[in-house]
């Protein structure tokens, strides 16, 4: 798989990740056995980059993943979490014994003494201007509780601020397919800056993988049912903002454009890995056959000059008009 690096990390990764939400069990039941199935065939297929976060599944998912690296200590492996989201959502919280208390428990459920990397996990808003959570997070590299910080967000705006600041090693952002304003600036000033791009939700919570139609439902555990309207979080983490209705009808325009022995789902992820200033990008997994898959998309030919004209005719036509002003 092609190698791509955080620079101020000094450190490369497979530019295929997996995105380890679904191993908390926050889109319908997981099983642990099924999980470190998923996790195994991922490894396997050449993913170095797990992306979780403490409160998937209030810490399953570190867990699983801790468990993982017992089994597989040289699988060479760099692992993303985040903090921030298991308390009320104020700036008064992104303070540093919060930050002492929540890294020591992240390092317990992955069984590590130094976290690789982790992400303020889309906080609120004031938190990318205020100085003195910065410092917090310098102080946690200075202690080695974490090896390098960076920053979730949900806004163009907000990665903007997190790469102006000299500490931040990356920065995580919905970027795919129905989502295209990240490529406007924020990969332009991350590429200029040595910042590293986590591409997440790149298939729309599955709405890119062209396999849903007006009569697929979801668990009631799933966040495509309980948060389709914002209700449980930021509405653009579910179908990435996007009207179900209206991302189904976008998706049919894109089925012809996925070649002979591929899927929609690849050619989704590989319009992503073509963005100039991606660093890596982190697909969901329910099954091993799905970490395969995604995997796979790594070794697509690069997208032509005549589909990605029809991404963006797509996109223009249907989705712009409802996501493009808000995040």
């Amino acid at each position: 798989m092609e190698q791509r690096s955080f620079p101020r990390l000094a450190r490369q990764v497979g530019v295929v990740g997996l995105g380890t939400w679904q191993l908390g069990a926050d889109w319908g039941q997981v099983s642990e056995s099924e999980a470190l199935e998923i996790l195994d065939a991922a490894v396997e297929a050449g993913v170095t980059f797990l992306d979780t976060a403490d409160v998937y599944g209030d810490g399953r998912s570190e867990r699983l993943i801790g468990r993982f690296l017992r089994q597989r200590p040289d699988a060479g492996l760099m692992v993303a979490t985040k903090m921030g989201r298991r308390v009320p959502q104020t700036p008064e919280a992104y303070v540093l014994e919060n930050f002492r208390a929540w890294t020591d428990r992240s390092r317990a459920n992955l069984g590590v003494d130094v976290l690789d990397l982790v992400q303020l996990h889309c906080p609120p808003t004031p938190v990318f201007h205020t100085d003195a959570v910065f410092d917090a997070l310098d102080t946690l590299v200075a202690e080695e509780r974490i090896a390098a910080y960076g920053v979730s967000v949900e806004t163009c705006d907000e990665a903007l601020a997190a790469i102006a600041r000299p500490g931040v090693a990356s920065v995580q952002i919905i970027l795919n397919a129905l989502r295209h304003k990240p490529i406007e600036r924020v990969l332009p000033a991350a590429a200029t800056a040595g910042v590293g791009i986590i591409a997440r939700v790149p298939l729309a919570s599955g709405l890119l993988s062209g396999r849903y139609d007006e009569r697929t439902t979801f668990p009631s555990d799933d966040h495509r049912t309980y948060n389709r309207h914002g209700a449980a979080f930021d509405v653009g983490e579910t179908f990435s903002g996007v009207d179900y209705q209206v991302g189904l009808a976008a998706v049919r325009r894109l089925l012809p454009l996925v070649p002979p022995g591929a899927t929609m789902a690849q050619v989704a992820l590989r319009w992503i890995v073509d963005q100039p200033g991606v660093t890596v990008v982190i697909p969901g997994a329910r099954t091993a056959a799905q970490a395969r898959a995604n995997v796979a998309a790594a070794d697509l030919a690069p997208l032509t000059a005549e589909a990605v004209t029809t991404i963006d005719a797509v996109y223009d036509d249907l989705i712009r008009p409802q996501v493009h002003h808000r995040w």
